[in-house]
């Protein structure tokens, strides 16, 4: 009877710890879950850092006399001090003028104004009119001035000249340009040219 007595005991208390131990299990289990869950949510709250950058973008703007300007870019990031200014890469414009020859800009880099369509193009601009070509390292320009102001490195190439300048500031309506360098001493260098625009 004795031995019935024990032989239960030792099951009961066997009983209670494994009950203990898959009590304890599940614990760790639902410990690691919620774990597991705070790391997700602790990687889902970081993507808003993020969510400032877009793909493939498109924007357009139209003044008052019908004239256009179509702005495309591989990607864009909105500045997050200024939601207006967007930062641009592998960018592509066209001014579509109401009586006058489309503009087409490409370049590296782009800063963008939503607000008044201001545009700076920076590394490897090309700008191409008619029959001519413009490449620099900046541009600037205003749709609201109807300026184009281009920079660093400029060499302006048709079928007659070829133009190298510091500085050339373009009207983008009558297409009236002032060419000049920064140092007054230092002339405008312009020879003629044979070649093709596209060389």
């Amino acid at each position: 009877m004795k031995k019935k007595k024990y032989l239960l005991l030792v099951f009961f208390f066997i009983l209670i710890l494994f009950i203990f131990n898959f009590y304890n299990f599940k614990k760790k289990e639902v410990v690691k879950s919620i774990i597991q869950n705070q790391e997700n949510t602790e990687v889902f709250d970081e993507e808003p850092d993020n969510s400032n950058k877009m793909v493939d973008v498109s924007y357009s703007s139209k003044d008052v006399k019908g004239n256009k300007y179509i702005i495309n870019a591989k990607s864009a990031e909105i500045d997050l001090a200024n939601r207006n200014i967007l930062f641009l890469t592998n960018v592509t414009a066209i001014i579509k003028l109401k009586n006058s020859s489309d503009i087409k800009i490409t370049s590296n880099y782009g800063k963008y104004n939503s607000n008044n369509f201001d545009t700076i193009f920076s590394k490897n601009v090309l700008i191409s009119y008619l029959d001519n070509t413009i490449k620099s390292e900046y541009l600037d320009f205003s749709f609201s001035r109807n300026s184009m102001i281009i920079s660093k490195d400029v060499i302006f190439k048709n079928f007659e000249n070829i133009l190298k300048a510091d500085v050339i500031e373009m009207n983008i309506k009558t297409k009236d340009a002032k060419v000049f360098m920064y140092e007054k001493n230092k002339k405008v260098n312009i020879k003629n040219s044979d070649l093709n625009v596209n060389n």
